[in-house]
C-alpha cells in the first residue's frame, strides 16, 4: 500500500510517501513560511523528484490534530483536495499518535506534547515495548500540574516527544519527575510518522472518504471562547 501523508499541525511542514512500511520519499520545511505557501509546492516537487503520482496512492493521510487551528485546516483541505477527484480513502491521524511513532523502537512511557498555551499541553501518553505502541491515555488537553501528578509513580523510563517537549520536560523536572528529551532528531512530529500510523488504521479498515475527513481540534478556538464567555452562540446563524 501506498500512502501519501501530510503534517501541518505545527510550525514545520512536511510530506512523505510509504509503501508498505517502507519510506518512499519525504520532504521537510520549517523557515517560518505559511503551511499554505509551502506545503503544495513541497508535496508537487516530492512527488515529481521521485517519478511518484498521486494517482499511484491507495491512502491520503494527514494529521488532523490536535494542533494549529490554521495549520490544521491547511493539512486537511489539502488532503480532501488531493483524495477527493480520485475518490482516494484517507486517514485523519492523531498528531500525537504520529510523533509517538518516533520512539516506538523504545522501552519507555511516551510523553507525547504540545504547547496549548495556558500552562496546558495537546498531550497524550504511550507505552513503547517491543516495538509497538500501547495507548495509555485519549488525545487530551490537559495541564501540567494534572499531568506531573499521573507520572509521579510510573516506574518506567519516561521520554518526551513533540513541539512542546521542552515545556513539558522543564516542567516534570521542576517537579520532581525524572523524564528525558527525545533526541533531536527524533522529536518533531513528521509525515513520516503520520504514514507509519495511516498504515496501522488502513489495517484495522478506519479510513474515511474526503467527504467525511475533517480536523479534530480538542478544545474551541480563542475565537469561539470568546463568544461563548459573552453569552453568545458559537456560530452565526
Amino acid at each position: 500500500m501506498k500512502i501519501l501523508a501530510l503534517e501541518t499541525s505545527a510550525k514545520s511542514v512536511s510530506a512523505a510517501v510509504t509503501e508498505d512500511g517502507a519510506l518512499l520519499a519525504y520532504t521537510y520545511q520549517n523557515t517560518g513560511l505559511t503551511h499554505s505557501r509551502t506545503l503544495m509546492p513541497l508535496v508537487d516537487g516530492m512527488l515529481k523528484n521521485s517519478g511518484l503520482t498521486v494517482e499511484q496512492m491507495d491512502l491520503i493521510a494527514v494529521a488532523a490534530g490536535p494542533g494549529s487551528f490554521t495549520g490544521l485546516r491547511i493539512g486537511v483541505s489539502a488532503a480532501k483536495g488531493l483524495a477527493w477527484t480520485l475518490e482516494k480513502p484517507c486517514c485523519g491521524v492523531s498528531t500525537l499518535e504520529a510523533m509517538a511513532q518516533n520512539l516506538r523502537h523504545m522501552d519507555a512511557t511516551v510523553i507525547c506534547a504540545m504547547d496549548a498555551r495556558r500552562s496546558q499541553v495537546y498531550n497524550a501518553l504511550f507505552t513503547a515495548r517491543d516495538g509497538q505502541l500501547i495507548r495509555r491515555t485519549p488525545d487530551r488537553a490537559i495541564g501540567l500540574e494534572q499531568l506531573a501528578d499521573e507520572l509521579k509513580n510510573d516506574e518506567k523510563k519516561k521520554i518526551v516527544v513533540g513541539d512542546g517537549a521542552k515545556l513539558c520536560y522543564t516542567y516534570l523536572a521542576e517537579h520532581g519527575i525524572p523524564c528525558s528529551l527525545a533526541p533531536e532528531a527524533l522529536r518533531m512530529q513528521s509525515a513520516v510518522g503520520v504514514a507509519q500510523a495511516a498504515a496501522e488504521m488502513a489495517a484495522r479498515g478506519e479510513t474515511v472518504s474526503a467527504r467525511d475527513l475533517t480536523p479534530n481540534y480538542l478544545r474551541l478556538s480563542q475565537a469561539e471562547r470568546e463568544r461563548l464567555a459573552k453569552g453568545l452562540k458559537i456560530t452565526v446563524d
